[in-house]
């Protein structure tokens, strides 16, 4: 089996940008509406969430729904490392479970077919 893995790492960096952006952006404003902070992080946090929604449109994969689908798994674990970086929040063995089979998931349903032919 001959693959190429740079379209794979290429897909992976841009579902972890596109990722930063949504916790971010969502942090952001989380932190002007749920915490009384200063509203240009709401503006800034909005700012992001917009440039979040362009990110998974530069992926290769034509299925708006197989890219989204995806992203979701990389989403929950950037959502577990976000909580332990900057809200100081550790994730149990069930958290740890579920995102590891949200990384499974990710890998079938992105690059089994190319994978697994």
């Amino acid at each position: 089996m001959n693959v190429n893995f740079i379209p794979i790492l290429k897909s992976l960096i841009l579902f972890v940008i596109a990722g930063l952006a949504e916790i971010g952006g969502g942090y952001l404003v989380w932190q002007w509406l749920r915490e009384g902070k200063a509203i240009w992080l709401g503006v800034v946090g909005g700012a992001v969430l917009i440039l979040y929604g362009v990110i998974p449109t530069l992926q290769t994969e034509p299925a708006f729904g197989r890219v989204y689908a995806a992203y979701g798994g990389i989403f929950v674990v950037l959502s577990i490392l976000w909580g332990m970086v900057f809200d100081g929040w550790r994730p149990d063995r069930f958290d740890l479970i579920g995102a590891a089979f949200a990384l499974i998931g990710v890998a079938i349903i992105m690059w089994g077919r190319l994978l697994f032919r």
